[in-house]
């Protein structure tokens, strides 16, 4: 057998050779980390990770793992997610004596399983009930049967759920309390009754009241009165939700800011519930119009069905931009923001306040890409 001889000069060589080897190596392995961590960094919930969490309301498809382009986008680029359906009364407790959690489990289970906030909407509405509940005309009946509903729900999700919507849409527009089902049968008192029962199904979960056009002077004051209406008779509120089905053209910043600062001057925290920016007419700014009509079919109404012009384009990436600058602006009182849907396919603003339109209101077009409008958002912090 031969044997090959290593000199001292070899060994140094040798030696040389395998410590450039081992350094190109952790180079490497730093620049893949570094070009992870940009990746990482370019997605909303990493933008905003030191402002607010940042989320979308999902559907079956999603959470059930079958659109997978829309289930890519929701653990890229959000925090947290709400149920857009599944847990309202009419599929949850769809009869008095029937509880139906098979859907929303599922749900739950895909927000766990991706270690994501949970959101609950919502345990008292009066739209999307379950018929049963309508009967009821008797206050200590709905009493009882709100206190079997809130528990039970609760109950179920306890220490599973971060945040509850607990009441959506009490109050008119002018703030006083609409003629739901609910009042109708307790008076204003359901409402204490509902956020009392839910704090006491989970005294850790969060609690919400949850409504629309909350920017409008009259009706902030309507849920600051509920604020203390809640406080006075004992019952824990912990955030006030302002759906914002925005347009293009208002509200105002200034309106969204004012509302920022008085709910948060009665130590609540505010979230943006169920954001999205109508690109398209609303009947009700015409003159004389009426939502009954027919305006199906109208091109008027549907002036883009093949794609939003690049005009438009940037006028939604310019609106989204002013929004999210004023978030910013108030990072310290904003607790959450959530688009309302995934993409613009999603939408229900496809069907309402008109049925068969194209809409173009979230960040994501219909094949799941990201618009002007999300890179405007996303890059707000490096803008000049």
């Amino acid at each position: 057998m031969k044997y090959i001889q290593i000199t001292f000069f070899n060994r140094v060589i040798l030696f040389l050779f395998i410590t450039l080897l081992f350094q190109s190596a952790c180079s490497n392995n730093s620049e893949d980390s570094q070009t992870d961590d940009a990746n990482e960094r370019n997605h909303l919930k990493h933008t905003f990770k030191n402002d607010f969490l940042i989320g979308a309301a999902i559907n079956d498809d999603q959470f059930n793992g079958i659109d997978t382009q829309a289930i890519d986008i929701i653990l890229k680029e959000y925090s947290t997610i709400t149920s857009e359906n599944v847990m309202k009364s009419m599929y949850l407790h769809p009869a008095r004596d029937i509880f139906f959690f098979d859907v929303s489990d599922k749900y739950v289970e895909f927000g766990e399983r991706h270690d994501m906030h949970i959101i609950g909407h919502t345990l008292v509405w009066h739209s999307q009930l379950g018929e049963w509940m309508n009967q009821i005309k008797d206050s200590s009946e709905m009493a009882t049967a709100l206190s079997n509903h809130i528990h039970t729900i609760v109950d179920h999700y306890k220490g599973r759920i971060d945040s509850w919507d607990v009441v959506n849409e009490a109050l008119n527009e002018d703030g006083s309390l609409r003629e739901s089902v609910f009042y109708n049968a307790m008076g204003g008192s359901y409402l204490v009754h509902a956020f009392k029962m839910a704090e006491a199904a989970d005294p850790e979960v969060e609690l919400v009241y949850n409504d629309y056009n909350l920017w409008k002077p009259e009706k902030r004051e309507g849920v600051i009165r509920l604020i203390k209406e809640l406080r006075d008779n004992g019952a824990r509120i912990d955030g006030v939700g302002m759906q914002a089905h925005w347009s293009l053209l208002g509200p105002t910043i200034e309106d969204i800011e004012n509302s920022i600062l008085a709910y948060a001057e009665h130590d609540v925290k505010v979230m943006f519930t169920e954001l999205d920016v109508t690109t398209l007419p609303n009947p009700w700014d015409l003159e004389g119009a009426e939502v009954s009509q027919n305006f199906e079919g109208s091109p008027f109404m549907n002036p883009y069905p093949n794609g939003l012009p690049d005009s438009m384009q940037v006028k939604v990436a310019q609106r989204y931009e002013d929004i999210f600058s004023l978030f910013l602006k108030h990072q310290d009182k904003i607790s959450r923001v959530t688009f309302w849907g995934v993409n613009d396919g999603q939408s229900w603003l496809n069907g309402w306040p008109i049925k068969g339109r194209t809409n173009y209101p979230l960040l994501f077009d219909r094949e799941c890409k990201p618009k002007l409008a999300y890179d405007r958002v996303n890059n707000i912090k490096k803008a000049p």
